[in-house]
């Protein structure tokens, strides 16, 4: 088969590369179909520029692609690479090889390999900043964490181990430096319109039902009638008291001398 090519190990069909994009997934109208199972339905691409062939990862499955064993989210191919899509395994044939120099291989930018954890981290980092709003700030930690359902530690741990791998030096606005040379070497790509608008859907917020305000009852007063108190009687003064018997024997005394000055007159 003249050109590049690549071949499905478990079947042996084999399938020439397009000029410029080959697409590879579980779907129906990708141009290398894969019936397995961990395969996501547009799962990665080939895309040849003139001698040169490089697959890249389109982040939309979990078991991401490997070239000659190692999880990568793009790279250049060599004749006889083996990729491994999921659990699906192919192999390319018929790519030019190229003799480069050891100083020349030095200069040449590579990105950097990531783990499959690591790579969902630079994903999440980068979904705000692949959307169709302008000006959007890559995600936190805390946000990269609840996108992941790990925690805050893990996802700082997993960041500073990417500062490391893409030289990233330390100063303000680190990860949007992170998030910005990711998305330069072409790691994380935008999703497709459908995805997006499912992803827009299924992450929407429920519609929020106001409470219907109950009015309140009122609650009629018990009015206590007040009590009628009988007057008490007024004790008489005591001195008042006392004075009736003191003017009692004064009266009898007056009535006495009286008696008695009539006795002597007569």
């Amino acid at each position: 088969m003249d050109g590049p090519y690549i071949r499905v190990e478990d079947s042996g069909v084999t399938i020439p590369l397009r000029e410029d994009v080959t697409t590879i997934g579980r779907g129906k109208s990708v141009d290398v179909h894969l019936a397995d199972p961990s395969v996501s339905r547009l799962h990665a691409e080939i895309i040849c520029r003139g001698p040169y062939a490089y697959v890249t990862d389109l982040g939309l499955s979990r078991n991401g692609t490997r070239v000659n064993g190692r999880l990568v989210a793009r790279r250049v191919l060599d004749d006889g690479d083996v990729l491994t899509f999921g659990s699906a395994r192919c192999r390319v044939f018929g790519i030019a090889a190229e003799e480069f120099t050891a100083e020349a291989e030095l200069r040449r930018p590579a990105a950097p390999e990531l783990t499959r954890r690591e790579l969902d981290v630079v994903t999440s980092l980068c979904r705000p900043a692949l959307s169709d709003e302008a000006f959007v700030a890559p995600a936190t930690a805390r946000e990269i964490a609840a996108d992941l359902v790990v925690t805050e530690a893990a996802v700082k741990q997993h960041l500073l181990r990417l500062y490391q791998k893409f030289r990233i030096a330390e100063g303000a606005n680190r990860r949007v430096r992170l998030a910005n040379e990711v998305v330069a070497l072409g790691m994380v790509r935008p999703l497709p319109p459908a995805e997006r608008s499912a992803l827009a859907v299924r992450e929407a917020p429920m519609p929020s039902v106001p409470a219907q305000a109950v009015p309140a009852q009122a609650v009629p007063m018990q009015t206590v009638p007040p009590q009628s108190v009988p007057p008490q009687p007024v004790p008489a003064p005591v001195l008042a008291a006392a004075a009736a018997p003191a003017a009692a024997r004064a009266h009898s005394r007056r009535a006495g001398r009286v008696t008695n000055l009539t006795g002597r007159s007569s």
